[in-house]
């Protein structure tokens, strides 16, 4: 059996501690060099060119002075749309009077089928203040890429298709930028306490 002498045990002490302070010197290297962004402005949102519910074209400027909670879907998702358009209009029932300075927004990612005729039937089960926004493909995607949307066809046994697609509720300001963003599991008081806090 080898026995470390005991006059090497404060070299080997010395010995740990340099190496420990080296590697933390390293992490501080490699922070400095590859900083986490804490600061800043989020880049979703920006200018838009759609059709609403009515055959009107609608900018991204018509909103500018009130508040825009945005969500992009499609009529024919069997579950999370519904769910979060069901949570944006019962959050917004509980804001009372001060709903009126925010508008819902849902946007189509499925432009073929949805068209102002089918969204402004479907809007109908989530209240008047819905906007609902579709238009040609290019310009779907155009906005879908602005506020960093993924949605993709997902062809289905039956011949036709679903949207796979993120799930986002974006919440932004009068001057048309970003402020937040939060989804379904908030529920309608999770969600009407966080639009408190920012209106």
């Amino acid at each position: 059996m080898i026995r470390t002498p005991l006059a090497l045990i404060p070299y080997l002490i010395a010995a740990l501690a340099v190496g420990a302070g080296l590697l933390w010197h390293a992490g501080d290297l490699l922070s400095a060099t590859n900083p986490v962004a804490s600061q800043g402005e989020a880049l979703v949102g920006g200018p838009f060119r759609l059709i609403d519910q009515d055959g009107n074209e609608r900018r991204a400027a018509d909103f500018h002075g009130r508040f825009m909670l945005v969500y992009f879907g499609y009529s024919n998702c069997p579950d999370v749309c519904p769910t979060t358009l069901a949570v944006m209009a019962d959050a917004l029932d509980k804001l009372g009077p001060r709903a009126g300075r925010v508008v819902p927004i849902f946007v189509t990612v499925d432009p073929e089928r949805d068209t102002p005729k089918v969204l402004k039937a479907y809007l109908k089960a989530f209240g008047p203040r819905f906007v609902g926004l579709t238009g040609a493909e290019k310009e779907v995607a155009a906005a879908g890429r602005a506020y960093r949307v993924y949605y993709k066809r997902a062809p289905l046994k039956d011949g036709g298709y679903a949207m796979d697609h993120s799930s986002h509720i974006y919440l932004m300001g009068p001057d048309g930028k970003f402020i937040a963003d939060y989804d379904e599991t908030l529920g309608p008081d999770g969600l009407a306490d966080a639009l408190r806090k920012q209106l």
